[in-house]
């Protein structure tokens, strides 16, 4: 099991810690391993979360972009990750490449009009289809909305995301992981 330890705030935390919250989260049954069936449904409870209809397009997307991440994971193609994988395939390139596009086709489910960000509520739709509580959804929209105008970009979301997975240090992440349990 994966445990998921404090951090302070404005502090780094090293990227195996970082790389077992995120595993953690993806690993929705707690069995130490996210099967390729976890994996897939990320989109189609965002987009249930969200109101969108399954045979929207963008829920098409995200869930192509799913895929491709997963695949890319599952470096011996039996359709489960453990953590060793995880951590071996996670960081920088990996998310370039493949992440990048699925985490953004989550984001561009929730922006109902489009516009390339999030209000409060959109973002803590999202964060709560992806397993985060309410009130650590709201901390981590606080800790990004750092010009106070009430919205979330697309590209300091996956900016945030990126640097908790390559360096440790987001200041979404850190509050998402306000409690000890708390996915990201």
């Amino acid at each position: 099991m994966i445990t998921r330890p404090r951090f302070a705030k404005g502090t780094f935390m090293d990227t195996t810690t970082a790389k077992g919250h995120i595993f953690t989260m993806l690993d929705v049954d707690g069995d130490g391993v996210i099967s390729r069936q976890e994996y897939l449904t990320r989109p189609e409870r965002a987009a249930a979360a969200l109101g969108r209809d399954a045979a929207d397009p963008l829920v098409s997307a995200a869930r192509s972009a799913h895929e491709r991440v997963f695949a890319s994971m599952d470096a011996n193609g039996d359709g489960r990750v453990t953590f060793e994988e995880y951590a071996a395939w996670a960081g920088g390139d990996a998310f370039d490449e493949v992440c990048r596009r699925a985490l953004g086709a989550l984001f561009d489910l929730a922006d109902a009009d489009g516009d390339g960000t999030l209000g409060r509520a959109e973002f803590t739709r999202l964060r709560a289809a992806l397993g985060n509580s309410a009130d650590n959804a709201a901390k981590a929209f606080e800790a990004l909305d750092t010009d106070g105008d009430g919205r979330i970009d697309r590209d300091e979301y996956l900016a945030s995301i990126r640097g908790f997975v390559t360096d440790g240090a987001s200041p979404m992440a850190e509050a998402l992981h306000d409690r000890a349990g708390s996915p990201a």
